[in-house]
């Protein structure tokens, strides 16, 4: 990560604007799902301690409870009461994780993929050394029959059998239907890795990371709608090739302990509560 100097830093009354547009829909969120403001506020009280505790220390020092005190505003007493929670751990459930690794297998070969890149429709099991679901499954685990999965993937509406009797990948293998817990999952890890991104290249001469979009203004409902599928192709594109390309490097390299993460989004809304212009306008920033 790119260090950056407090002087190179926007001060904290620059951050209300920002930090507003960012939470309103945490907090949009947070409402219609039931979580009122003290609930949220005791979570952000004790993630002010955690992340002073761990992330703000002093190399060679010990961190205090007076220093945490002094860094997040919150008195002494309540950072002793809530210090010492270890920092936090950010890794995908099971099922998440496996899931995710069998999905990007099957996108990513050129055993599983037709021509043009798309998953082919794979019997359950192999026929004269043809790609198979089992043996799908098989390259990522052997702690699960793949017959499991497969009911699992059906009852989630991750995957169908065909009239003969192939597997075939559903679009809810990338959208998770609203019960699914990868959703929660994916929605927490995408904007933590969007928002750090972006929060790297604040303050930098030469940003870090690339974070860009394209958006325009004073469209009419149907450019928007014609516009947001034609990116959602674009999108999807490009995630499938960034998938080929990491698999390809990451079966010939030996592995370490970095991470990366390629990321897109789409949005679209009605109305002019965030116009910037006349019709049409457009920018790229």
């Amino acid at each position: 990560m790119t260090d950056v100097r407090r002087d190179q830093l926007p001060d904290a009354g620059r951050l209300h604007r920002p930090l507003e547009a960012i939470l309103r829909p945490i907090v949009k969120l947070c409402i219609r799902s039931g979580l009122t403001y003290p609930a949220l506020a005791k979570l952000l009280c004790a993630l002010y301690v955690n992340v002073a505790e761990h992330e703000f220390g002093i190399p060679g020092k010990s961190q205090t409870d007076s220093r945490v005190s002094l860094l997040t505003g919150i008195n002494r007493k309540e950072v002793a009461r809530l210090r010492g929670a270890g920092a936090p751990v950010h890794k995908a459930p099971a099922s998440v994780s496996r899931t995710s690794q069998i999905v990007a297998q099957w996108l990513a070969s050129s055993r599983f993929t037709d021509a043009d890149g798309n998953p082919l429709p794979l019997p359950r099991q192999p026929v004269d050394n043809a790609p198979s679901f089992e043996e799908l499954v098989a390259l990522v685990t052997r702690d699960v029959h793949p017959r499991s999965v497969l009911d699992e993937w059906i009852d989630r509406g991750i995957a169908a059998v065909d009239e003969h009797d192939r597997v075939q990948l559903r679009e809810e293998a990338f959208a998770p239907r609203p019960d699914d817990e990868r959703k929660l999952y994916y929605f927490s890890r995408n904007l933590h890795d969007h928002v750090s991104a972006a929060a790297a290249n604040i303050g930098v001469e030469k940003p870090p990371f690339f974070e860009r979009a394209v958006h325009y203004d004073g469209l009419s409902v149907q450019m928007a709608a014609q516009l947001e599928a034609f990116s959602r192709k674009l999108g999807m594109d490009a995630l499938q090739k960034a998938n080929r390309e990491a698999h390809k490097m990451a079966g010939q390299q030996q592995a370490g302990n970095a991470r990366w993460i390629f990321g897109i989004y789409i949005y679209r809304e009605t109305g002019d509560e965030d116009a910037a212009g006349a019709p049409g306008n457009g920018e790229t920033e």
